[in-house]
C-alpha cells in the first residue's frame, strides 16, 4: 500500500477533524480547566482521552462502511459508565471536564460520517458552532461560579466537632493551618484514636485539591458543624 491509498480523501478528513477536536479540547484544557486547578495529572488524562476516543469511535462507525448507528454510540457511554479510576476518587468539577471532553471527542468523530469526503461549509460551519456553543457555556459557568478552594484534614481533637463548638474548632484549624476558613463539614470519627477528619473551605488562590494522603467515602460524611 503505497502513501497515496493510505492518505486517500475520506482518511484526510478524519485527520482534519481530529485536528479540530484536538484543537477544541485543548482550549477547553488548558485555557480553563488548567488555568484554575493547575492539575497536570489530569491535563495529561483529558489530552490522552481525546486522542483515543475520537479514533475509537472514528474506526467503530467506519467498520460498517457508513453505515452506522446510534446504538455503536450508546454502547461507547456504557462501557464508560462502568470505568472506574481505582486511584484516588475524582471531584466533580474534574468529572464534568471529563465527560465534556469525551462528548467532544465522540461528537467530532460522528460528524459528517455518511460523507467520507472533504466536508461541505455547512458541515465545518455546524461544527464551529457547536464548539463554540461548548466553550462559551463553560466559560460563562466558570466566570459565574467561583470554585472554592478546600482540604481534606486529620484532626486530633473531635470534642471539637460539637455544633456549640464551632467558632472555637474554626479558629484552632485556622492557627495551625494559617488559612482563612470559611467553612467546616465533619467526617468520619474515631473516638478510640482521637481523630476525625475535616474538609474545610477557605480563602485562597490554592487549587481545589483534597489531600491526597487518605480519601474518604460519601457515607461518611455528615451535616456541617
Amino acid at each position: 500500500m503505497d502513501i497515496i491509498t493510505f492518505l486517500e480523501p475520506g482518511f484526510c478528513t478524519v485527520l482534519v477533524r481530529f485536528a479540530i477536536c484536538f484543537f477544541v479540547n485543548w482550549v477547553i484544557v488548558d485555557k480553563l480547566y488548567f488555568a484554575k486547578s493547575n492539575r497536570r495529572d489530569f491535563y495529561f488524562t483529558f489530552m490522552i482521552i481525546t486522542v483515543a476516543i475520537f479514533f475509537l469511535v472514528s474506526i467503530m462507525m467506519h467498520m460498517d462502511r457508513g453505515k452506522a448507528t446510534m446504538g455503536v454510540g450508546l454502547g461507547l457511554f456504557g462501557i464508560f459508565s462502568i470505568m472506574r479510576y481505582r486511584t484516588d476518587s475524582m471531584p466533580v468539577r474534574e468529572m464534568t471536564y471529563l465527560f465534556v471532553v469525551v462528548c467532544m471527542s465522540v461528537v467530532h468523530a460522528m460528524e459528517d460520517i455518511e460523507s467520507p469526503t472533504v466536508n461541505s461549509l455547512a458541515d465545518f460551519t455546524r461544527m464551529v458552532i457547536i464548539d463554540l456553543v461548548f466553550i462559551l457555556a463553560i466559560v460563562i459557568c466558570e466566570k459565574k461560579l467561583k470554585v472554592k478552594s478546600t482540604k481534606l484534614i486529620q484532626y486530633d481533637r473531635p470534642e471539637l466537632v460539637k455544633p456549640e463548638n464551632r467558632q472555637q474548632l474554626i479558629a484552632d484549624l485556622e492557627q495551625r493551618t494559617g488559612l482563612s476558613i470559611t467553612d467546616v463539614e465533619v467526617g468520619g470519627i474515631d473516638f478510640l484514636k482521637d481523630s476525625v477528619v475535616l474538609r474545610i473551605t477557605y480563602d485562597g488562590k490554592e487549587s481545589n485539591e483534597y489531600n491526597k494522603q487518605f480519601t474518604v467515602n460519601k457515607s461518611q460524611w455528615i451535616e456541617s458543624v
